[in-house]
């Protein structure tokens, strides 16, 4: 624990730094930190996000796409033909109180929602919509549909091969699976994959999955508000994160199963609104998505690029194969893994399908996008890498201002559900983090909460600065863990099949008991 004490001083010299220092000079401290970061950092960012050649498809999500379409050829649609009794185990008509675990099948979903469903939901599909046009939805569609077999994959391991304590804890994830995977099949490297992973999901628990989520809550909040110091959100968010995250899985499955109904019927809601208020261009708008997801409507890149900002789109919001959601799945109680892989599907079927494509038909029906009068097609920017936009919205703005065109209160209610996204991101990936860390570190009281204060400390630090390449290269270890995660999948996944396999034939044959009429 040296290093983790040598980190934390480390860290938090660096927080009291930059609060004491006058704005000019934090400005100055951040342009430093960026250029020097920048510069160590940047060959390995670029390399994870490197397009193939001649083209704009970055081979990390070419990686996730194909991973998923092969897991659902391999387990025969399982995302379609196990849809029902998914829901089934979600409303706990399977669950047996008497089973090893920390929280319901309910809980676990809700709690790796909340790692998912984010800023990616709001500002994400702006972004592909603005670029790859409508015809973009359909592609995300396809892909999040595909990436329910990736989840069901990962999270049917994570419990499979997780570590059950005698306090009724439990810890999992895809470095336990990856090493005891591989030894169960006489496989050498599962140690090192494991410990490859766990680095890459620290780095990214702390930077994506924190920092980057309280520096884009303390934005929304100063864009109504007014401009105040950030270290100030950072510490209320610090303080709030730390009050949820000290007392554990459960303690946070207690606030996630309460916050992620909210802030999807919140935002859900309001997407409905402007739906109805405009039902008479709803029909258009599917066509739109449908014609542009194989023709482009002279959109940028045309068809090829629909095709890459929708399947791009689906990769980075519902994180289908980086492994993160198995560790939240793993606590679930029960004692058949394969039903957590069940109620994994379902997730991103409602990161993507549902609350990424109501965005993106919000966006669509708005007019937001401008055409050309005369002959229906989009106009480009004059770089001719996006549609031109009312306003030269892009991002968060776009989706602010689509929503305002029928609720002119939107934006309010958006900085809410940044706030609330965020806080839920943070909350989820600080249990992914801290997973990995006691992985590399040992499990303890000494071990966790040296973590849980290294992430608050993150979290005053991500909300008070402006450290780009830092956020940049959180973002590749994210992904980093997909590569390793996918990797080990494809050799692990007969043990998935074999798990189906078993438990299909039970089912069928009335073995596997139900607790709820």
């Amino acid at each position: 624990m040296r290093l983790a004490s040598t980190f934390l001083a480390a860290s938090a010299a660096a927080l009291l730094g930059s609060a004491a220092s006058a704005q000019e000079e934090a400005l100055s401290l951040d342009d430093r930190v960026n250029a020097v970061f920048s510069d160590v950092t940047g060959p390995y960012v670029s390399f994870i996000f490197m397009p193939f050649p001649g083209t704009d498809f970055p081979w990390i999500v070419m990686w996730l796409v194909v991973a998923a379409t092969i897991f659902t050829i391999y387990f025969g649609f399982v995302q379609f033909r196990f849809f029902g009794h998914a829901i089934a185990l979600v409303k706990g008509d399977y669950s047996d109180p008497n089973d090893a675990g920390e929280v319901s099948h309910f809980q676990a979903l809700a709690t790796a929602l909340s790692g998912t469903v984010g800023l990616g939901n709001i500002a994400g599909v702006a972004v592909a919509i603005g670029i790859g046009g409508p015809g973009a939805t359909f592609w995300m569609i396809v892909a999040g549909l595909l990436g329910m077999a990736s989840k069901f994959t990962e999270c049917t391991l994570g419990v499979k091969y997780r570590n059950e304590y005698p306090d009724g804890t439990v810890s999992g994830g895809p470095m336990y699976y990856m090493q005891k995977g591989f030894d169960e099949l006489g496989l050498p490297g599962g140690r090192i994959l494991a410990i490859l992973f766990a680095v890459f999901c620290i780095l990214g628990a702390l930077g994506g999955g924190n920092m980057f989520q309280a520096n884009q809550a303390h934005a929304q909040i100063s864009g109504i508000v007014g401009d105040y110091p950030g270290v100030i959100t950072g510490l209320v968010f610090a303080g709030v994160v730390f009050a949820v995250i000290v007392g554990g899985i459960k303690s946070i499955a207690h606030v996630t199963e309460k916050i992620v109904p909210f802030m999807g019927l919140l935002y859900v809601g309001a997407a409905l609104i402007v739906l109805i208020a405009n039902y008479d261009m709803i029909g258009a708008a599917f066509g739109q998505i449908f014609a542009g997801a194989f023709t482009g409507l002279g959109v940028a890149g045309g068809l090829v690029g629909a095709l890459i900002q929708g399947f791009r789109r689906a990769a980075f919001s519902n994180e289908a194969g980086v492994g993160s959601a198995a560790i939240a799945h793993s606590a679930v109680r029960t004692n058949e893994p394969i039903t957590e892989g069940f109620v994994s599907l379902l997730e991103p079927l409602i990161d993507t399908v549902v609350i990424c494509t109501m965005t993106a038909l919000v966006i669509t029906i708005s007019g937001q996008l401008i055409t050309d009068p005369e002959t229906g097609r989009f106009v480009l920017d004059e770089a001719g890498t996006a549609i031109r936009t009312i306003g030269d919205t892009s991002g968060v703005a776009l989706t602010s201002a689509a929503f305002a065109t029928a609720i002119w209160w939107f934006p309010y209610v958006l900085a809410l559900a940044v706030v609330l996204f965020a806080f839920s991101t943070m909350i989820s990936w600080s249990y992914y983090g801290l997973k990995a860390w006691t992985y590399l570190f040992g499990e303890g009281r000494t071990s966790e909460l040296t973590f849980k204060v290294i992430f608050c400390i993150f979290t005053v630090i991500g909300a008070a600065a402006s450290l780009g390449p830092v956020i940049d290269f959180s973002d590749a270890m994210i992904f980093s863990m997909a590569v390793v995660n996918i990797f080990a999948l494809y050799f692990l996944m007969k043990l998935v099949k074999r798990e189906l396999d078993s438990y299909s034939d039970r089912l069928r044959g009335g073995q596997i008991r139900r607790f709820k009429a």
